[in-house]
């Protein structure tokens, strides 16, 4: 072990690290301390790092400037791709400096609504850790079944609301809209919205459907502003079903640079438990996921049915 490196076989840094959020949010109705919220968490958590933060907010005029408190910079930006066109004016107004970050941190208003929990495992060892890998952190959905979408095959995806990433890796993306307005998906009739060649599989546009606006009875797991499709909700239907795509495509993306996708739980373990392993080692993130059961003690029985399939790299 060199004084570079700890017992888990991570890099060791005697400098704090220099992390930039970008934050996206529309507005503050809905979530009106999300920017103070989040300082707070770092603050708490990892008190130790030289953390600047940008708030983009998209219900703000494009080249709308102002300062919120603390240092906090606030700009204006384009809601044509909800967070991630907000992303591409936020990194355009980082520039160059981007790089001058040890960790970009991508972030939405929305960042503790659903995973308050392994928000609360992050901390300076987690972070450290995570600069020693190939991946980008954050919480990992899954659908039970591989979906296609512009041809790739994928079922596992990072949560856009908190996602934390080296610089390069980030800037190797390009615009973080990697689905705009006129991707040849919709066919503008809200009785068949998908257009009959659209580059994504039956089974993915039937979960877009049945999340939007399925299930009023309320028997089963549905977006929590689900809605009718007509043709007055269908606008709104094809931005929110882009939002999604986007979210697949930022992961679909990251992972053909050579990005592998890292769960919050299995990297907080990781980081405070000595191994033999080699640091750059990141398992399937079928196998990260079992490290959140192992803590309750249990497995779900839909889980166990995943993880008793063929290991795929999806």
């Amino acid at each position: 072990m060199t004084p570079e490196t700890g017992a888990s076989g991570f890099a060791m840094h005697t400098q704090p690290l220099r992390v930039l959020t970008l934050l996206v949010r529309h507005g503050t109705e809905k979530y009106p301390t999300a920017w103070r919220d989040l300082r707070a968490m770092f603050a708490h958590q990892i008190p130790d790092v030289a953390h600047r933060m940008l708030v983009i907010d998209n219900s703000l005029p494009v080249g709308h400037g102002s300062d919120l408190d603390c240092g906090v910079e606030l700009i204006g930006a384009s809601n044509e791709d909800w967070e991630f066109s907000a992303w591409d004016f936020g990194i355009n107004r980082i520039g160059a400096e981007l790089h001058h970050y040890d960790l970009i941190h991508l972030a939405t208003s929305a960042f503790a609504a659903s995973t308050s929990d392994h928000l609360k495992l992050i901390d300076g060892g987690s972070l450290r850790a995570l600069l020693g890998l190939q991946g980008a952190l954050g919480c990992i959905d899954f659908h039970g079944e591989a979906i296609s979408i512009f041809g790739t095959a994928s079922q596992a995806w990072l949560r856009s609301s908190f996602i934390l990433m080296h610089p390069r890796q980030l800037s190797s993306l390009g615009s973080l809209v990697s689905v705009g307005r006129s991707a040849p998906i919709f066919s503008g009739n809200p009785r068949q919205p998908f257009r009959d060649d659209a580059p994504i599989s039956q089974e993915y546009q039937q979960f877009l459907l049945r999340w939007l606006t399925g299930d009023r009875a309320g028997k089963e797991v549905v977006w929590h502003s689900r809605f009718d499709l007509t043709a007055e909700t269908l606008p709104f239907f094809e931005s929110k079903a882009r939002a999604i795509l986007n979210e697949q495509m930022l992961t679909n993306r990251l992972r053909a640079n050579g990005c592998a996708l890292v769960d919050v739980p299995w990297l907080a373990r990781k980081a405070r438990t000595a191994s033999t392993e080699s640091a750059n080692d990141i398992p399937d993130w079928r196998v990260q996921i079992t490290f959140r059961a192992r803590s309750k003690r249990t497995l779900t029985q839909k889980l166990r049915r995943w993880l008793s399939k063929p290991m795929s790299r999806q």
